[in-house]
């Protein structure tokens, strides 16, 4: 984990974030000011059960996996984050992390707040509050499906589910890579295992499958998704 202190980049940290659209300039070097960005590199653990202290991370560049682990070692992925978004361990929000980890995905950038600077710049600003609030109930929601395709759906569903999920969470906006015509998402065979709660050899299986079928292509690191209509059908 790299604290960057560049006063130049405070502002950049938050803005572009959903939550603070139309706060003024002012508004933003205020909360900015209360919010050091950090990075972390892919793999890096940015929450732990050991973490007792309360703190909100605003995301700005790279993805975060959410999950749990069971008594008996399977790891369970409650959320995956995306760029312009929150998450962490706050009660004054009704966001718990319980006994919940937070793992980057890809090298990541993110901003810090305390409880008291939430309280200061957040809830007492009815715009973002509500949006935070709308945020927490969506997330609520992909838990609670999350959950229900862990027990009913089987793995190759849980994949091409995950798949669709992070074609889904990139920007809209973005450009392809050159070349490029489809979706392509930067994921290895392990982590998108972790992501399904699977092994890495049978997400390995799957994915040959899916590629022999049309369904996508692999590269070292990297997915692409030809036919996310029919990957959608196979999520079922």
């Amino acid at each position: 984990m790299n604290p960057t202190g560049d006063d130049a980049e405070k502002t950049w940290c938050i803005s572009e974030i959903d939550i603070f659209r139309d706060l003024s300039g002012a508004e933003m070097d205020a909360i900015a000011a209360a919010a050091p960005m950090k990075t972390y590199g892919a793999g890096e653990l940015l929450y732990s059960p050991a973490q007792s202290s309360e703190v909100l991370f605003i995301l700005k560049k790279g993805r975060v996996r959410v999950f749990r682990v069971s008594a008996e070692g399977r790891a369970l992925t409650c959320a995956i984050i995306a760029p312009g978004t929150i998450f962490g361990e706050m009660v004054l929000l009704g966001q718990r992390m319980y006994d919940n980890y937070a793992e980057a995905l890809d090298d990541v950038t993110v901003c810090v707040m305390s409880r008291a600077d939430v309280h200061r710049f957040l809830l007492s600003d009815a715009r973002i509050s509500a949006r935070i609030t709308e945020i927490l109930g969506r997330r609520l929601a992909d838990l609670e499906q999350r959950l229900s395709d862990s027990v009913f759906k089987n793995v190759a569903q849980r994949i091409a589910t995950t798949l669709l999920t992070l074609t889904a969470a990139q920007r809209p906006a973005g450009p392809l890579r050159p070349g490029a015509r489809h979706p392509q998402i930067a994921l290895t065979h392990e982590q998108l295992a972790a992501l399904a709660g699977t092994s890495r050899e049978t997400a390995t299986k799957v994915l040959h499958e899916f590629a022999d079928r049309g369904l996508l292509r692999q590269a070292r690191g990297r997915i692409t998704v030809l036919a996310p209509d029919r990957l959608r059908d196979e999520a079922g």
